[in-house]
């Protein structure tokens, strides 16, 4: 299988168009962890209503979007960034967006106005499968793969996130981009 056909940390899923599972509906998931244990990922295009204030007691003013990374432990905060060796501990996904890194890190760059909120996105919860489990999804075509860019993961809207990965893929894709989300109202 060529290397864009396998899972691994970089790569984008991109949920089929058909895909009815309501928690990865047009999803775009960014792979962060990948191996024999399973697939760790951030859902980059489902924006909440809240904010990151909102959920996060000592950033009362970072007023800042928040989204669902998937339906696992909601109760949990992950943040992808752009701040690299600012914050120890953080992980490089794809060129110049990290993952994770020092809490207290990130909370004093963000108090002394050293990052802004456009450096920043916070999630709710993760997506997450089992050893195995997201292979047999991508075999029964739930998914697609590509390459994530730090433009997809940061700079482009949720809410055209979906359109614009499978677009860039190309070909076949870019049709698929355009098929409506109920084929009945077509």
């Amino acid at each position: 299988m060529s290397d864009l056909l396998e899972p691994s940390k970089g790569k984008l899923l991109i949920a089929n168009a058909h895909l009815e599972d309501q928690n990865f509906r047009r999803s775009v998931v960014l792979i962060c962890e990948h191996g024999e244990n399973g697939t760790f990922g951030l859902t980059l295009n489902r924006q909440l209503e809240l904010t990151v204030n909102e959920v996060i007691d000592d950033l009362d003013d970072w007023n800042a979007p928040l989204y669902l990374g998937g339906p696992v432990q909601p109760n949990t905060i992950h943040v992808l960034h752009k701040l690299g060796d600012k914050i120890e501990g953080s992980t490089e996904i794809v060129e110049g967006v990290f993952w994770g890194g020092n809490y207290e890190e990130i909370r004093r760059l963000i108090e002394v106005r050293a990052a802004t909120p456009n450096d920043f996105k916070f999630f709710l919860g993760y997506s997450g499968w089992g050893a195995g489990q997201l292979s047999d999804e991508m075999q029964g075509g739930s998914w697609y793969l590509s390459q994530a860019t730090k433009t997809a993961v940061f700079d482009d809207p949720h809410d055209k996130l979906w359109s614009r990965a499978l677009r860039a893929k190309g070909g076949e894709f870019a049709i698929i981009a355009n098929f409506p989300e109920d084929p009945r109202l077509n």
